[in-house]
């Protein structure tokens, strides 16, 4: 049975991975599975776990992502089977399973555990192998008798080989399967000083005066293990909540729903046989399973997971539903619009594992430059060596030893991509999602922002801006508000524009109007209970003699009865809420912001006007707002364009960096780097602010990591820096650039 089948993380896609796969992509279609990893402790991994999934028969593609521990393969379903991608996983000397929320718990569980243990073991051992050195370092030269000596050596040898055997059994099992794969890894320069230093010690241990002198380490080695796997812990346990929003995600995955058959029954069934058209009911606190139109009832939703909003969002009969939001206050009944992948759930589900399997720029050179590096830190601990077997031949293991443990890239490795991905997981923790990791660089350094109006700046659907009173509607004796209740009922019964946006100003009544007609081009029209005609649309059809001063600059509906027309409305475009502090706020952070619209360029200088944005372009189609991209980058600006229609997609593929809205059309938000599921413009900023601070806290992670170096190796080189000392260095200099990562979300969070 193949495990990964039918789940959330294995689906059919067309083949897009390297070319190299065309003639494998040709004989059947491209599987992309996903898989939480286990086992690993330094970027290198990545490549070695690449290496072994591409070698499996029918693998066109592997990507690893060290600081999230996921995998995406892409494989042909015909050439290979899934449990074979977990098997090739754990032949290269790590541990995989479906990355599905309960068995990647699972997984990371049993992960902590074990390094928990390991971490016990060490620590407990070195201490009592501390109190047996304490004597020799304590004593006066001679004080000790020999007899007693020997033996506090042997039981520190004797506790050293649990820390061996079982706490630093990881760093020797992934380091001998990378040689055995032909891979140099970061954790082998470690584990060459380690055998060293036991070796050397056990040495002098059983024949004090001999080849290895008499001088032994154990309480370095076992320190130096313990500080080291303390780090580690550290480290997974902090990389092990960067998963934790799409853990989030899939925990409000519907299983089931109330479907409501043809007769009226309802019959509980697996949210994978819902239909498009079936009504279903939602109980108060259960999830949504499917995207849909509420057609009865009120409640209140929570949609914080998928646009970022923590305030609940009201829900009556027309408004839509998002698959994976929660149902807070009454029942309601629903009719499925969209299923399965179509889902803005899936969609989010998508989005974020995609961003986790990536790979950035930086994680790549510092793969590159791996190899030569490692080479380059045996060289030295071997030129160190020899230097000191001439300088002191007792010092000399010591030193090499120390070069090794210190020169350990790990916390170079580190530096991008745990700060980008921290920088990931905040963003898509308030609704922002990241398509791109290599795009916090872009976005950080941005200086230009376009934006477009309608569905940007302002919603895709017109607002009431006023009710005007006529003649026949003042002497009908009805006020403002009752002539818009009925004028608003008689809309909901049409699905033009103006009629929706009226409907969405009144509580509509429930059988108002009977013999309901829609005549297109002219309107609505329909009888009361009292048999009175009443006419909803156009001036012409509501109010053929004229009595109302037409107005042909605004977009306007007219209604009447059989007295005339009562009353117009008047209809303008709505400036999203936050629209106008967001500009505020892009414009006082030093970007220049340019509105570039294919509208009609009056509607275009309203807008900006009231949004006080200086530079402005309107009538512009795809091309000409392409070619002002284009000369934009050409005189050295870095370009970001804001987009939602289909006309703002070849736009938002040029563009240095791009925002798309949730809402908008599907190739546009494919191509942008940013998702903004709320539709907020204030997003753009807060993203702007996270990716400038995540390159900030990279600089500083990497300034860290080189000063460190910098500092240590000379002191090693010299003999000022035992092992011990190296082992604290390392593990602190690895542990202090994922904590400083961190403080991307947390500042993401209070702020």
């Amino acid at each position: 049975m193949n495990p990964l089948a039918g789940s959330p993380v294995a689906e059919s896609t067309p083949a897009r991975t390297e070319p190299a796969a065309g003639a494998a992509a040709a004989a059947g279609p491209i599987e992309t599975s996903y898989l939480q990893l286990g086992g690993l402790f330094c970027a290198a991994c990545a490549g070695l776990i690449e290496q072994a999934l591409l070698a499996e028969p029918g693998v066109v593609g592997a990507h690893v992502n060290y600081a999230s521990r996921r995998a995406r393969v892409d494989w042909q379903r015909s050439s290979s089977a899934a449990t074979q991608l977990v098997r090739a996983v754990e032949r290269a000397g790590y541990s995989a399973v479906p990355d599905q929320a309960e068995p990647a718990r699972r997984l990371r569980q049993r992960e902590e555990r074990s390094s928990l243990w390991k971490l016990f073991v060490a620590s407990f051992c070195m201490m009592q192998v501390m109190m047996y050195a304490t004597p020799a370092y304590i004593a006066a030269p001679g004080a000790l008798p020999p007899d007693l000596l020997r033996l506090l050596q042997w039981a520190s040898w004797l506790l050293s080989i649990p820390v061996l055997a079982f706490s630093a059994s990881p760093m020797f099992r992934d380091a001998f399967a990378g040689l055995a794969r032909g891979r140099v890894r970061m954790d082998l320069p470690v584990v060459i000083g380690i055998a060293v230093t036991f070796i050397v010690s056990s040495g002098a241990t059983f024949a004090p005066g001999g080849v290895f002198g008499r001088e032994v380490y154990f309480d370095s080695l076992t320190m130096f293990i313990t500080f080291l796997l303390l780090g580690r812990w550290l480290s997974l346990k902090a990389q092990h909540r960067v998963t934790s929003a799409l853990e989030a995600a899939c925990a409000t995955r519907a299983p089931e729903a109330r479907r409501i058959d043809a007769d009226g029954t309802t019959t509980l069934v697996p949210t994978a046989e819902l239909r498009i058209g079936d009504s279903v009911k939602v109980l108060a606190g259960e999830a949504f399973g499917a995207d849909g139109v509420v057609t009865q009832g009120r409640t209140q939703v929570d949609e914080s997971l998928l646009t970022g909003e923590s305030r609940s969002t009201p829900k009556r009969a027309g408004d839509e539903v998002m698959s994976g939001s929660l149902n807070l206050a009454a029942p309601v009944t629903m009719t499925v619009r969209r299923l399965g992948r179509d889902t803005r759930f899936e969609a989010v589900v998508t989005l974020m594992r995609e961003a986790l399997t990536q790979r950035p720029a930086l994680l790549r050179t510092a793969d590159r430059i791996a190899v030569p590096f490692l080479w380059g830190v045996l060289l030295l601990a071997a030129v160190a060596a020899a230097a000191w077997s001439v300088i002191d031949p007792s010092r000399a293991v010591l030193v090499a030893v120390s070069v090794l443990i210190v020169t350990c890239p790990c916390a170079l490795s580190l530096a991008g991509p745990s700060a980008l991905l921290a920088a990931a997981g905040a963003l898509a923790r308030r609704g922002i999602l990241v398509q791109r990791i290599d795009a916090f660089e872009a976005l950080a350094k941005l200086d230009t922002l376009f934006l477009d109006k309608t569905g940007t700046l302002t919603e895709d659907r017109l607002q009431l801006l006023q009710v005007r009173m006529l003649p026949a509607g003042i002497a009908s004796g009805l006020d403002e508000a009752s002539i818009l209740r009925l004028a608003g009922s008689l809309a909901a019964n049409s699905s033009h524009p103006l009629s929706r946006a009226l409907a969405r100003e009144v509580e509509v009544p429930d059988a108002v109007w009977s013999r309901i007609t829609e005549v297109p081009g002219r309107g609505l029209q329909a009888f009361a209970w009292d048999g009175t005609c009443a006419r909803l649309g156009a001036q012409r059809w509501v109010d053929p003699a004229g009595t109302g001063m037409p107005d042909v600059e605004t977009a306007r509906v007219w209604f009447g009865d059989a007295r005339g027309a009562l009353a117009s409305f008047e209809f303008g475009e709505f400036i999203k809420p936050d629209a106008k502090s967001a500009v505020r706020s892009l414009s006082s952070s030093g970007l220049r912001l340019v509105m570039l619209s294919g509208d009609e360029p009056e509607r275009v200088f309203q807008v900006a006007r009231t949004l006080r944005i200086d530079e402005f372009h309107g009538g512009k189609s795809p091309e000409a707002k392409l070619a002002q991209i284009e000369r934009e980058q050409r005189a050295g600006h870095r370009v970001g364009m804001v987009g939602d229609g289909l006309n703002d997609a070849p736009v938002i593929a040029r563009a240095d960096v791009s925002f798309a809205f949730a809402q908008g059309a599907a190739i546009t938000q494919s191509s942008a780097d940013f998702i903004l599921l709320s539709g907020k413009v204030a997003d753009i900023a807060i993203a702007r602010e996270t990716a400038q601070r995540a390159m900030r806290v990279l600089r500083q992670n990497i300034a860290w990591a080189i000063g460190y170096n910098a500092l240590c190796i000379p002191l090693a080189l010299l003999g000022a820096f035992p092992p011990w000392a190296a082992g604290i260095g390392m593990a602190s200099s690895s542990l202090f650039v994922v904590l400083n990562s961190l403080r991307v979300g947390m500042r993401s969070r209070i702020g």
